[in-house]
């Protein structure tokens, strides 16, 4: 009996893959509204402690500073201990921060309390760092290259799916019990969640309710099933010197094509952090709307982007089925979904609220179709250094994270408008186009040389 199931096990291809992608896609939907907590109680917390727009953009940019400092540990972190545990420790940890900020303020000065955010948002940007570079890594472990536009893109529509629930959430517990309420329900949800990842996610070879017809199936369709970390086996951990070495950085960062897929992951990024901190401060300040007014009008931007997320990826694996080559159907939905945000400078040039709003959300659904970059990272990254090459991407992406937040705050303290930040996030958003059109040529992965290879 016991045999006659294990053969039917084998036989029958399984499709657990879904399950660790939905895992993904709820972690990193509880990842970005962790994130986006300031954006809904900076308002109050401005008045309350009395901080200015210029102290409020170093503010948001604390996360970004942490986030950055953090991505090559954090990359050589899963290399070489395995997504599973590192990724767990990471939803502990930034959920115990971000409960933290719960209690700034309670005793000191407002001087106190401003630096005390900035340490806690510090240390949530310390604790996130690992999120993405493993989200990279468990995608190109767990599903063939035909089916990672799709995942890579419904992993990243998470943003946005996070901003359509807990925009709305946020703004409604800060307007009905206070915004000390926001960061204490977020933190415990997180603390539980890491449980709930440890008990269902492995790595595709450990995985209790895998089939080898599933495996075969990711294996033989391009998944790095081999090269998953820890989980691989002897000869990836003992790789992982090679892999976390300075010659193999040196490599990447030489890169062309690399280099490109930066420069225009920084300048896409740029449009999520304007989403992610100014937008509801936007809303309210140079629109007038309540908070609670504003975190409701923040998610029908939010439901275009998700809903572009998820298009972006379809539309790029379908050009693949149709035979289009991996450099097509990669830089069709970026650089169309690109083109098509920046619209959101015609802002600018509207009064009717119900304008702005069609405006950001056509920008937010383009941004959305574009937001392909960890699908490309999958497709790209040599197999030997999954966790590093994720890890590099995600830092010049999130470099963003700190000028943006900066950049805004001066332009609003110096204009007494948002109508400059408008033109700054429009103009990255040209940026990135130039950069998929001219900086990468094709879409391949990379080959390591032979002499980085050697311990």
């Amino acid at each position: 009996m016991d045999m006659s199931r294990t053969a039917a096990r084998i036989a029958v291809r399984t499709n657990v893959r879904y399950g660790v992608l939905l895992m993904l896609f709820i972690v990193t939907t509880l990842n970005y509204a962790d994130r986006a907590t300031l954006s809904i109680t900076g308002s109050v917390i401005r008045k309350e402690f009395g901080v200015d727009a210029v102290q409020m953009g170093y503010i948001f940019s604390a996360f970004g500073w942490a986030y950055v400092l953090a991505q090559l540990p954090s990359g050589w972190l899963l290399d070489r201990f395995g997504a599973r545990r590192v990724y767990a420790a990471s939803i502990f940890f930034w959920s115990v921060f971000t409960l933290l900020q719960s209690a700034i303020g309670i005793a000191g000065s407002a001087a106190a309390t401003v630096a005390a955010l900035f340490v806690l948002r510090f240390a949530v940007g310390l604790a996130e760092a690992p999120a993405f570079p493993a989200n990279g890594k468990l995608v190109a472990t767990w599903f063939p290259t035909a089916e990672r536009g799709t995942a890579s893109a419904i992993f990243n529509s998470a943003q946005y799916f996070a901003a359509v629930i807990f925009t709305p959430l946020m703004a409604w517990l800060t307007h009905a019990f206070g915004w000390r309420q926001v960061y204490l329900v977020m933190g415990a949800a997180g603390i539980a969640l890491a449980m709930v990842w440890l008990k269902f996610v492995r790595s595709p070879a450990d995985h209790p309710r895998i089939s080898q017809a599933e495996l075969d199936l990711i294996e033989q369709g391009g998944g790095v099933v081999r090269a998953a970390g820890k989980s691989a086996g002897p000869t990836a951990v003992g790789s992982t010197a090679s892999v976390a070495s300075w010659q193999i950085l040196k490599e990447l960062l030489a890169n062309r094509m690399l280099l490109g897929v930066y420069l225009g992951q920084y300048c896409i990024t740029v449009l999520t952090y304007f989403f992610l901190t100014w937008f509801p401060l936007y809303l309210v300040q140079a629109r007038h709307m309540s908070i609670l007014q504003a975190g409701f009008v923040a998610s029908i931007p939010a439901i275009c982007g998700f809903t572009g997320g998820v298009l972006g990826g379809v539309l790029s694996d379908w050009l693949i089925k149709r035979g289009c080559s991996l450099t097509v159907a990669r830089k069709v939905p970026i650089v169309g979904g690109m083109l098509l945000s920046v619209c959101i400078i015609g802002c600018n040039y509207v009064s009717a609220d119900w304008v702005v709003v069609a405006l950001m959300a056509l920008a937010f659904f383009g941004k959305g179709i574009g937001a392909l970059g960890w699908a490309v990272v999958a497709d790209t990254a040599p197999k030997q250094a999954i966790g590093l090459s994720g890890a590099i991407f995600n830092t010049f992406g999130n470099t963003a994270g700190i000028v943006t937040p900066i950049a805004i705050g001066y332009i609003v303290s110096a204009s007494g408008s948002f109508e400059g930040a408008l033109i700054f996030v429009a103009a990255h958003a040209l940026l990135a186009v130039f950069s998929y059109l001219v900086i990468v040529k094709d879409i391949k992965r990379v080959q390591l040389s032979s002499r980085v290879l050697v311990n």
